[in-house]
């Protein structure tokens, strides 16, 4: 049975996100419907969502492309969710409930059981499940939507730069003040918590995009060296 759009957008979605289409590569339309197996028209309207995700950029006579990732890009994407969520934490510290505290809590603890058992990409799941959860609390649909396609593509970057694993410790630390303002239903704690745990992420995942880009440079000027030498 031939895939819809629906189901060819997530195979796109997913080959982004697990690096097989690669950051800045051209895509056509006549080698991914060789790769699903499927017509034209179901990826034509596939890579339609997916610029509206920012995953994909469709060029007029050009053909579409997986976007490209600078330094400004993701401090505006960081800079986004920095709003979004910290909007989205104060509904739900207001709205948490004994009961909602007791399955966050339930999420944290699995994610903690994960980074002790070096399970890393369990870990980025159990993650989002946790802020997915906080988020859903805020009864704001619209707004959620919006922080999920930007979870998607930040999952993409952190696989493509790497999830420096080295600081997980201090995003369960975070979670956990998090959570106890949450308890309290202490709106401005629970924001401040938030806003200080999502600019920690940017700063990392900042630093390896600019410690890419400068490995890439030199490369770049490595080849240049190599060629002008070659008599």
């Amino acid at each position: 049975m031939q895939m819809n759009q629906i189901d060819v957008r997530q195979r796109i979605r997913n080959d982004i996100v697990e690096g097989v289409l690669a950051f800045g590569s051209r895509i056509t339309i006549d080698e991914l419907a060789t790769r699903y197996q499927v017509s034209h028209m179901p990826v034509r309207e596939a890579l339609r969502d997916l610029q509206g995700e920012e995953l994909v950029i469709i060029e007029p006579n050009r053909g579409a492309r997986v976007r490209s990732v600078d330094v400004k890009f993701v401090r505006n994407l960081f800079e986004m969710r920095t709003a979004l969520e910290g909007m989205l934490v104060r509904q739900a510290a207001l709205r948490c409930t004994p009961a909602d505290l007791t399955r966050l809590n339930g999420i944290e603890t699995d994610l903690e059981a994960r980074i002790s058992d070096q399970d890393y990409a369990g870990v980025i799941r159990a993650n989002r499940e946790l802020h997915r959860a906080i988020n859903e609390l805020a009864d704001n649909p619209e707004t959620v939507n919006i922080v999920d396609r930007h979870w998607t593509l930040l999952a993409a970057l952190w696989r493509h730069f790497g999830y420096n694993e080295d600081r997980f410790d201090g995003v369960s630390n975070d979670h956990r003040h998090l959570l106890r303002a949450m308890g309290e239903n202490d709106a401005d704690g629970a924001a401040a918590i938030m806003h200080a745990h999502v600019v920690k992420a940017r700063q990392v995942l900042l630093h390896r995009v600019r410690a890419h880009q400068a490995l890439q440079d030199l490369t770049i000027a490595s080849a240049r060296t190599t060629r002008r030498k070659v008599p």
